[in-house]
């Protein structure tokens, strides 16, 4: 045993004297002949070559990534800048046609319609307000319901009205409801209903309309506006929820559930049907179609834009976030990329269903009860269900 000790205790010497050497021996080579140390130079470069994506968007991305980065733009004149990173037409009015982009994207000309009005537009994030609901929040809510609607889909907006979306005091907290359209135009093929719209604004004051043309690809125009007119209109709003008008939300389910948040919990919240290991579409035949000219890569963790749920403090955060990332035309793509940029990423919940319940549940008042949205139903379908769960005999296993 004393013998284990000896060879033991030599052992650890031995370690000692060379660490020690290895000290005095680095010291001395960073040291020139009169002592004073010599700076260390890198091997490699500390910044890589900055090479632009071949993909549009990525291509994008990458020039407000370096347009936002406070050391290289206060350390770089523009004369140094690559030239795909000085772009004059970025600085030019962003809302006007970019006709620059259909010779930026290879295969331009090839694209659908839908894909050519994006790129030209793609920049422009500011629209003349059509109508407004600036009394909206003078009391802040508990909970904003905002509702993303087609001008022509008035029975849907009613439905909601009469169901979940009954502005008010329910369960002691105060709800406001409030619809997001743009312009829907006759080159869509759509009938004029302006008239009509200006009626039920002024009947219902719950629609908040701009001027911008009404379509798939532009819902994330509609939701960075959104997102500034909370800043600017409610502000106030403890959580929001954002969905579309073909779903039936529990708004009873929801408001039980965020009275028992607080701290991080509720000012972090962003919840829904998440769905995460996602990618582009490359089947021009699916709605969701995105070319590799557009963007290359995986997209992040998002919620499904049927329904999600957030804190006011993440509303906040997503606005002032949204000017950093480009516009992408799938707009709850876009929502979990503002998500990435902030370090955070939504959350799943299982009372989100944006691909319905299975069919033999669909007619039982109970299999709603627990859920907090259900996608797809169509107006009279929401007004049952309300009224199922408005019964107050209604009891559930």
């Amino acid at each position: 045993m004393a013998l284990l000790r000896r060879k033991l205790k030599l052992v650890v010497t031995v370690t000692m004297v060379n660490l020690f050497i290895f000290i005095l021996i680095s010291r001395s080579s960073n040291q020139d002949k009169n002592g004073r140390h010599k700076p260390l130079v890198p091997s490699k470069r500390f910044w890589a070559k900055m090479v632009p994506s071949s993909a549009y968007w990525n291509r994008q991305q990458q020039v407000l990534d370096i347009q936002n980065n406070l050391i290289l733009t206060a350390n770089t004149s523009g004369a140094d800048m690559p030239n795909w990173l000085n772009d004059s037409s970025l600085t030019s009015d962003l809302c006007q046609p970019n006709l620059r982009v259909t010779t930026q994207v290879k295969d331009y000309n090839s694209l659908p319609d839908r894909f050519k009005d994006f790129l030209i537009y793609m920049r422009c994030r500011s629209y003349p307000i059509m109508m407004d609901q600036p009394e909206m929040c003078k009391k802040p809510p508990f909970l904003l319901l905002a509702v993303k609607s087609l001008a022509p889909h008035f029975d849907r907006r009613q439905a909601i009205r009469q169901s979940w979306g009954r502005a008010g005091v329910i369960a002691n907290k105060t709800v406001i409801t409030v619809f997001l359209l743009g312009n829907a135009t006759a080159k869509d093929h759509h009938p004029d209903l302006s008239e009509m719209l200006r009626y039920e604004s002024m009947r219902h004051k719950d629609i908040v309309q701009w001027d911008f043309r009404d379509s798939f690809f532009n819902l994330t125009v509609k939701e960075v506006l959104f997102l500034e007119w909370i800043q600017a209109r409610c502000s106030g709003a403890r959580f929001i929820f954002k969905g579309d008008d073909d779903v039936f939300v529990n708004t009873y389910r929801i408001l039980d559930f965020l009275k028992g948040l607080s701290g991080p919990k509720a000012r972090d919240l962003f919840v829904g049907d998440v769905i995460t290991n996602a990618g582009p579409h490359r089947d021009k035949r699916v709605k969701y179609f995105i070319p590799e000219s557009m963007y290359v890569g995986s997209y992040p963790p998002y919620a499904g834009g049927g329904g999600y749920l957030y804190s006011g403090d993440i509303a906040a955060r997503l606005y002032n976030v949204s000017q950093h990332v480009a516009l992408y035309p799938i707009d709850d793509v876009y929502t979990g990329m503002c998500l990435r940029k902030l370090g955070l990423a939504p959350d799943k919940h299982k009372g989100f269903r944006t691909f319905n319940i299975d069919e033999k549940y669909r007619s039982n008042p109970c299999a709603y009860k627990s859920l907090m949205l259900v996608h797809p139903r169509t107006p009279q379908e929401m007004i049952q269900i309300w009224a199922w769960l408005s019964r107050p005999d209604l009891t559930c296993q």
